[in-house]
């Protein structure tokens, strides 16, 4: 008979004293590290376990002895239940110390390197409606919270719109109001939602495939322009055309209007034809330039990538440029380019840019805004950076006397690294939205390079999530 699992009783007033995995607050229970869900560092706490592990336990706070310093007052009623925004009750200045802290220990711990100057983290200027982008999900199952279940009511109409709950994939918690996003955003939503039900329509069912109304893409740009993409699962052409009738009229401030008939088992819409229903196609974001001299234009449709803090991601290449410390007559390439937003950025300062993405699409678009831009000296390849970044390519464009990557959260291939290595590029900028895979790398790269400077700069106020940026300069 093998050995019962025995399980832990909740514990008891709990001191929490750090942030640690994931952004969730740290405590300890007979030597070993608990992380909680819903506590802030400073409280004391109850703590039901709901998951145990050799080294280490995790839980959710289940009553509040002794309140942080530090705990402020979610601003969001859906707090806690919903998997986004969840460092709200968090102070925000603490909130910016807790991810500059990360950033530290992640390049000490894991890249053994440590920059000779840390400048201070860069906080957003916005912590709430900050997005230009949200995507909803319509259920015809929506989620009952504990209280809603606690209350005894019964609750018959269960179709909604909202985010789906965290570890749930089947399972979307309806929505009113989100504080993420500039309005009509919650308006719109809402509109479509209260629409198909009062119509008696039929909303997307997640295990059986079955349903209508499936997904919606708001993109709100800081140029007031509003992209609004609806994802039906099956054709219903009468009903299609009403809603989309109705929602333009009710809302002038729609630029453009879209759709996507998708039968597929998952919502991508990568694969998908996307269908103009009015409007352009696409909206306009609007960066101002480095140098303050006007401000660059760029083309965003649904398929598009585009930094989801648009002011902040202004502050973010600023920061990357003031490192890069481009001359006038320096050639610089921009790794994982994307749609070519910091290549275009750079490129008033630089002779020549030349940007590397994997996504074709948003190569298109990357040379569409240099062409729409007036941007001449910038150029754009498309394929995996391990296989068109190598020893042809810098024969055939020279070799950069200043290099800018921004890759995924999953960092540089090991290819790529060792290219860097061997090319010798006097001077490097690393962006990267996962600290702890940049820090892998940065071990590498010291190698032949010095860590000179860093910066964390907070794209995703209320979330644990954070940006930095490291200049690299050859060693002598």
């Amino acid at each position: 008979m093998g050995r019962r699992n025995r399980r832990i009783p909740n514990i008891e007033q709990m001191q929490l004293t750090d942030i640690g995995n994931k952004g969730k607050a740290v405590g300890r229970y007979n030597e070993r590290v608990v992380f909680v869900t819903g506590g802030v560092p400073g409280d004391v706490v109850d703590v039901q376990v709901t998951k145990k592990r050799r080294n280490y336990l995790e839980g959710k706070v289940i009553n509040v002895h002794t309140y942080s310093p530090d705990r402020v007052e979610a601003k969001c009623q859906y707090f806690g239940v919903c998997g986004g925004c969840k460092w709200q009750n968090l102070d925000y200045a603490k909130q910016l110390e807790y991810k500059e802290k990360e950033v530290r220990e992640n390049l000490r711990k894991i890249g053994h390197v440590t920059p000779e100057e840390f400048h201070p983290i860069l906080g957003s200027g916005q912590q709430y409606m900050y997005r230009n982008k949200l995507e909803f999900s319509f259920t015809d199952n929506k989620w009952l919270t504990q209280e809603q279940l606690d209350s005894g009511e019964e609750f018959p109409e269960r179709r909604g719109a909202g985010f789906h709950i965290p570890g749930f994939w089947d399972k979307v918690l309806d929505i009113d109001a989100c504080h993420l996003q500039p309005d009509p955003s919650n308006a719109i939503r809402n509109f479509v939602r209260d629409w198909a039900i009062e119509r008696d329509l039929p909303f997307f069912h997640a295990r059986s495939q079955e349903g209508w109304l499936r997904t919606m893409m708001i993109r709100v740009a800081s140029t007031g322009e509003v992209l609004v993409l609806i994802q039906f699962k099956t054709e219903l052409q009468a009903e299609r055309e009403a809603l989309l009738a109705d929602l333009d009229a009710a809302f002038p401030q729609i630029t453009t209007l879209q759709y996507v008939i998708n039968e597929k088992q998952n919502d991508t819409i990568y694969d998908q034809e996307v269908i103009t229903y009015s409007g352009p196609g696409f909206i306009e974001e609007a960066m101002p330039k480095y140098s303050g001299k006007g401000e660059l234009r760029f083309k965003i449709g649904p398929k598009s990538f585009y930094q989801t803090n648009p002011l902040q991601a202004h502050e973010l290449y600023k920061v990357a440029l003031d490192m890069a410390d481009i001359q006038k007559d320096d050639l610089v390439f921009d790794l994982y380019t994307g749609t070519g937003t910091i290549a275009l950025f750079m490129a008033e300062k630089a002779k020549e840019v030349v940007g590397i993405e994997l996504i074709p699409e948003a190569i298109v678009d990357a040379k569409l805004n240099a062409a729409n831009n007036g941007i001449e000296n910038a150029t754009f390849y498309d394929g995996d950076m391990k296989d068109v970044f190598n020893a042809d390519f810098i024969a055939k464009h020279g070799k950069p006397n200043v290099l800018v990557t921004d890759p995924p959260r999953e960092g540089m291939h090991g290819d790529v690294v060792q290219l860097l290595l061997d090319l010798e590029i006097p001077k490097i900028v690393y962006v990267s939205c996962n600290s702890a895979t940049q820090a892998r790398d940065l071990g590498l790269l010291a190698e032949k390079y010095t860590i000179t400077q860093s910066r964390a700069v907070d794209m995703f106020p209320q979330t644990h999530h954070i940006e930095n940026v490291v200049q690299l300069v050859l060693k002598a």
